[in-house]
């Protein structure tokens, strides 16, 4: 007796694929300054302050309460991989937009390789100008050597992730 299975051919893709999931860990690893393995609201406040970024307490706690699902007041990475996964729910979109704008130093809309070199070697990574423009060239899917939301949006988010957007 021969049996298919069709959620075997159709299972569900996530957004943080295999490759995409270094990046998260990088990223998390910024924040995660004392390398505990999870994220405080003082490391979260100081990561934000170094970008430039005054937030008030009360939204930080709320920062920390929408993200801390376990409720161990800590953001650990499988949480912080989930909030890069829900990028498609309106809310994870706004978060997504204060991320972008984060980068966005002179508000065009647009992320050059000037400004993610300032952003990435403010938090402590040490990247090349070069490192940055290569950054970019890899999620620049229009070519116009910057990174516009869209494009930061399908990077963050791994939307259409199928291997299209690889370049040099």
């Amino acid at each position: 007796m021969a049996t298919t299975s069709p959620s075997e051919s159709e299972k569900p893709k996530s957004s943080v694929s295999i490759q995409n999931m270094d990046e998260v860990k990088k990223v998390f690893n910024q924040f995660d300054a004392n390398g505990d393995g999870k994220i405080s609201i003082t490391e979260l406040e100081k990561v934000l302050e170094t970008l430039g970024s005054e937030v008030p307490q009360e939204e930080l706690h709320r920062v920390m309460d929408d993200l801390d699902t376990d409720r161990d007041g800590f953001i650990g990475l499988d949480e912080f991989a989930a909030f890069c996964r829900s990028g498609t729910e309106d809310a994870a979109d706004s978060e997504l937009r204060d991320a972008f704008d984060l980068y966005d130093r002179d508000h065009n809309g647009l992320i050059s390789s000037e400004e993610l070199h300032l952003v990435l070697n403010r938090l402590g990574m040490n990247c090349s100008p070069e490192d940055c423009r290569r950054m970019i060239r890899s999620v620049d899917s229009d070519g116009d050597g910057n990174v516009n939301f869209a494009e930061f949006q399908k990077m963050m988010t791994n939307k259409g992730s199928n291997g299209n957007n690889a370049s040099v």
